[in-house]
């Protein structure tokens, strides 16, 4: 998933200005919140006893799971909606949510037979059964939606064999497939609200199964309320309020004078030291932990001159990791060189011996064989997140550091865009670069793969014209990458797996349809008082879990 401002880049990011409130805090511009309420930790701000505040930067583009890819929408709708499928605690390891045991699998690995919970309702009173759940899946790949792939690749029927029973038909064996299952946007939805056909979007609606409701979706302010009907562990909390403030200044300023309960994602590396080094003296909760995002730049492989290989191999030498790190990531993050986190046994290091750091000898080189010189340069327009302080200081650091080593052949462009407006152009091909992060989908190597480079329409010529790559903005196509991905997906002998992953990132390395940057930490903030607070690897917070004294 993608994650427009720092976290999922993003990304969420990804990851992840938009709207300014009324002022500097959400809650001026949503109204004084109504209950009692307590003081906040660190100021003289109140929020309510029966509900969360909780902020980050990224107005969610829409809450529809078919369409939904970014960060900004899955922190909401895994408090709204449930999957077949989920994970336990702080692992990666598969449970069952709407199913109600581990899928029983065929012998040739093709056909998953899931038995399903009852007693469950949707928001809307309509029950759910097998003819829901499979016509939630079906939606989902029938729809067209930017994270449709995800399941299309890999589905061929879904059929509701028994009132709580479906059977999904593989089109080839796929091991993480019930991982995949936990996916967000794979929620149950009801089939009262919602209908099948492409582009048939409800970007402002949720109508799911899960421990919270949809009550109102602003562009600044996200409500959702207990459903009192819930199968599960009745919500702790009457409601919550993400509350989407603009920029990390806002997030952090919000957080410290207790405006709001709970920050996760989107800080930048300083404010991050602040916190944690008040933490103690103020009161405020520190989670900290390893992270699985990737954040990378991506080089649009269809669009002149980076439709020449030796500029985004001069690209990716000229990047310094450890310079970013230090001059702005302030340490809280380590290199990346490879497509793969290194949080994954598959991981290689495949860019790290051809380009290293800082690499000017080899970008001139490079540069120089692709036509440019000091009377010709080549210019680099950097897009991403406006509302991301932290990519604006890594594209002035870039850009500076450019202007200095590389006397006059290449120079960087910051190009600044709004978080919507960008995810909104990205498959249109404009961008000839834009700084994202990502995080996975499901546990597996796989989804730093396939949702990358899969491309069910193009040619080593034309590019990717249809499918992943093109939706990614690389419009990168090799014909070898996309049999090694249906491959090493295909096989059930772990090192031989290992040996294609391997061999998949060693041709990124080479055609360098994008360069990986660095993977951070993950934390997330709390005041006083609130519990149950944890960090899924894959998930992330999960914020439905979450009460307060």
């Amino acid at each position: 998933m993608w994650l427009g401002v720092s976290k999922r880049i993003g990304t969420i990011s990804k990851f992840l200005a938009l709207s300014c409130l009324c002022c500097f805090v959400i809650v001026s511009c949503g109204g004084t919140p109504t209950g009692s309420s307590s003081p906040g930790t660190s100021g003289n701000a109140r929020t309510a006893v029966d509900r969360l505040v909780v902020a980050s930067v990224e107005k969610p583009r829409t809450l529809d799971p078919a369409d939904g890819y970014e960060v900004a929408i899955s922190d909401i709708i895994t408090s709204l909606g449930d999957r077949l499928y989920t994970y336990k605690d702080e692992t990666d390891e598969v449970i069952p949510q709407l199913a109600t045991a581990l899928p029983t699998i065929s012998e040739d690995g093709l056909t998953y037979t899931i038995p399903l919970r009852e007693g469950v309702v949707f928001h809307d009173g309509e029950p759910f059964n097998a003819k829901a759940m499979a016509f939630s899946l079906e939606r989902f790949v029938k729809n067209g939606g930017k994270p449709s792939t995800l399941l299309s690749t890999h589905m061929d029927t879904v059929t509701a064999t028994g009132d709580y029973e479906i059977t999904v038909k593989l089109k080839y064996p796929f091991a993480p497939f019930p991982s995949l299952l936990a996916f967000p946007g794979l929620a149950a939805v009801s089939p009262k609200a919602y209908e099948i056909g492409e582009g048939k979007f409800k970007p402002n609606e949720f109508v799911g199964t899960g421990p919270y409701k949809l009550s109102s979706f602003a562009p600044s302010l996200v409500k959702i309320d207990a459903f009192e009907q819930y199968w599960g562990d009745k919500p702790p909390l009457k409601g919550i309020d993400f509350t989407l403030l603009g920029s990390a200044a806002n997030l952090y300023n919000s957080f410290t004078t207790g405006e709001v309960d709970l920050a996760f994602r989107d800080l930048d590396a300083s404010q991050i030291l602040r916190l944690k080094e008040e933490a103690t003296a103020k009161g405020f909760q520190t989670i900290e932990k390893p992270s699985s995002g990737l954040n990378y730049l991506v080089l649009n492989t269809r669009l002149a001159p980076l439709d020449q290989v030796e500029v985004r191999q001069a690209i990716a030498a000229v990047i310094d990791r450890p310079l970013i790190i230090d001059r702005v990531l302030k340490g809280l993050a380590s290199p990346s060189y490879s497509i793969v986190p290194t949080t994954f046994a598959a991981s290689v290091p495949a860019f790290q011996a051809p380009y290293g750091d800082g690499n000017v000898a080899k970008t001139k080189e490079l540069l120089t064989k692709a036509g440019f010189s000091k009377e010709k340069p080549f210019e680099l327009p950097m897009w991403y997140s406006a509302a991301s302080q932290e990519r604006e200081s890594i594209v002035a650091l870039l850009k500076e550091y450019v202007d200095q080593k590389l006397e006059g052949i290449m120079t960087i462009k910051p190009e600044p865009v709004e978080p919507t407006t960008l995810f909104g152009n990205i498959e249109k091909g404009i961008y000839p670069s834009y700084l994202i992060s990502w995080y996975p989908d499901f546990g597996d190597a796989d989804n730093y793969l396939s949702p990358f480079f899969n491309c069910s329409k193009g040619s080593e010529a034309t590019g990717c014209e249809e499918g992943d790559s093109k939706t990614q903005g690389f419009f990168y196509y090799n014909t070898e990458v996309l049999d090694l991905i249906k491959t090493q997906r295909q096989e059930k002998d772990p090192a031989k797996r290992q040996q294609s992953i391997a061999r998949i990132q060693e041709i990124i390395a080479r055609d360098v349809p994008l360069v990986p940057l660095w993977q951070k930490k993950e934390f997330a903030f709390a005041q006083k008082g609130v519990n149950n607070l944890t960090l899924n690897p894959i998930l992330g917070l999960p914020v439905w879990k979450v009460s307060k004294q």
